[in-house]
């Protein structure tokens, strides 16, 4: 007999407090003895209660089977797992006469209850997780996958992201050194995956062997590491919740930006406004947590870490240097020479002794050249017939106006494009800009040397290009030497000088 909640309160309301006898309300509704007893007895109905386990003759036998599959299956690729109707062909093999629905059904069951569990940890304060993720962006209007970097706190929940090209040493570091100049600080601990760019090899199950470019960050900021085992990353599972909130949060829909600079600055702003999300289970928001937490923090080094790959190359005939598979120009002063190369992620820095003699943006591709046309200058004065066919000069991308002075140099004077070659050397010494504005009057006055477009110049030229240099002391041009006084020199005289 079903009953209500509302017959229910009132059954136990006239017998318990009125006193009616328990024979009356079974003539009157007609229940059995054993449900009134149980009404009296439970302040609210109990519902179905299953005593024991239904049975399952066929597939219960197989069940220690199929758990023997999916253990042995935590050891082999998630691509070439069981799935349940392989799992029920292979019993099939060995005497089940059951159907697929049910293997399936005792397949997802012993999968849910197999899982690992986890225990509840407590994350001090000065404790931080590194990870790297990988989403999809449209980027001037092409859609290509890109990483990005995570530092997390799990005791304040504060991170930190930032998107790159791809995950590799430079990206690793500069990484952390943004990170840390966000925290305010250095966390003391950090816990990382296994990845190639800080472990060379893995020698034990917490032994490992550091990659230099990891040692020489972690000697910089003095911070203590800690590497997860392997195939374990819920080890530093607040960071990979992090990388899945990030990926879901910031990068959903799928970002549409014009580089890396302009998804970089919505990420660091991002990051910022999401301090001021209250934490489950905490009071205060994120920001307070991170300033309490910023105690624990080892302070920043008073000269920051350079994030960036270092390397020797020696210039080769086409005044290229190669750095991560790919080639950048050097001037031509420096042909043959050796060099520095040193790599950042944005761009890459090629040095002599302690002088920048080139910079490049930095390319991420593979066996490309990247080249300053105004390198190749010197060298075009000296084979001024290569300027059609040169391809450090396709990047040239010069106005109107330095067409037309070409023609006419050409067919007024009888070396008129080595001529036309040295017009072009003033770029390195003046802005394109400058030199157009020069360009032009040129033609106006029909002036067709490079002696004579100069002259329209005048004044143009920065100072530091016109500074005397005695040897390497540049910076005397800054000293100033105050006017003598010559009266001083008769005290001379009053005491016995001749003159």
């Amino acid at each position: 007999m079903y009953v209500n909640m509302e017959q229910w309160l009132e059954i136990r309301r006239r017998v318990l407090r009125e006193g009616v006898s328990k024979r009356q309300i079974m003539r009157e509704t007609g229940m059995h003895w054993e449900t009134l007893k149980k009404i009296l007895e439970q302040p609210s109905p109990p519902g179905y209660q299953r005593v024991k386990f239904p049975k399952k003759p066929k597939i219960d036998p197989y069940l220690g089977r199929i758990q023997e599959i999916i253990e042995q299956d935590k050891f082999v690729h998630r691509k070439q797992r069981h799935t349940a109707k392989r799992i029920w062909e292979v019993l099939q093999e060995e005497g089940f006469t059951g159907g697929y629905t049910i293997v399936k059904d005792a397949v997802r069951e012993l999968r849910r209850t197999m899982k690992e569990v986890y225990m509840p940890l407590s994350h001090h304060p000065g404790e931080a997780q590194v990870d790297f993720g990988h989403a999809v962006v449209k980027m001037s209007g092409v859609l290509r996958k890109i990483c990005f970097f995570v530092m997390a706190l799990p005791y304040s929940d504060g991170f930190f992201v930032r998107a790159y090209e791809r995950e590799c040493t430079e990206t690793f570091w500069d990484g952390h050194v943004r990170a840390f100049k966000f925290f305010g600080g250095v966390p003391r601990r950090i816990s990382y995956d296994n990845s190639r760019v800080a472990i060379s090899k893995i020698i034990g199950p917490r032994l490992r062997e550091l990659t230099q470019g990891f040692l020489q960050l972690v000697s910089h900021y003095l911070f203590s590491y800690h590497f997860c085992l392997v195939r374990r990353p819920n080890e530093k599972g607040v960071v990979e919740g992090t990388v899945k909130y990030s990926r879901l949060n910031f990068l959903v829909p799928v970002p549409q930006v014009r580089d890396f600079e302009e998804l970089n600055a919505m990420l660091l702003q991002r990051c910022r406004e999401d301090l001021q999300r209250r934490v489950r289970g905490q009071v205060k928001t994120k920001a307070p947590l991170l300033q309490e937490e910023q105690m624990s923090f080892l302070g920043l080094p008073f000269a920051p870490f350079e994030a960036c790959r270092t390397q020797n190359a020696r210039v080769n005939s086409e005044l290229l240097v190669r750095f991560d598979d790919n080639d950048y120009s050097v001037p031509m002063e420096y042909a043959y020479q050796d060099v520095v190369v040193k790599g950042y992620t944005d761009r890459v820095r090629i040095c002599r002794l302690h002088e920048v003699i080139a910079e490049h943006s930095r390319c991420w591709g593979r066996e490309q050249q990247v080249f300053d046309p105004l390198h190749y200058l010197p060298l075009l004065e000296r084979k001024p017939h290569c300027l059609a066919f040169g391809r450090p000069f396709e990047l040239l991308d010069l106005p109107g106006c330095f067409e037309v002075l070409q023609r006419r140099m050409e067919w007024e004077l009888e070396h008129g494009r080595r001529e036309y070659v040295q017009v072009l050397r003033l770029l390195e010494h003046y802005s394109l800009r400058q030199l157009t504005g020069a360009v032009e009057e040129a033609l106006k006055h029909r002036v067709y040397s490079k002696d004579g477009i100069e002259q329209f110049l005048a004044g143009c030229r920065p100072w530091r290009q016109t500074s005397f240099k005695l040897g390497q002391s540049s910076h005397l041009r800054l000293v100033q030497v105050s006017k003598s006084d010559v009266s001083v020199y008769g005290d001379l005289l009053d005491k016995g000088g001749a003159a």
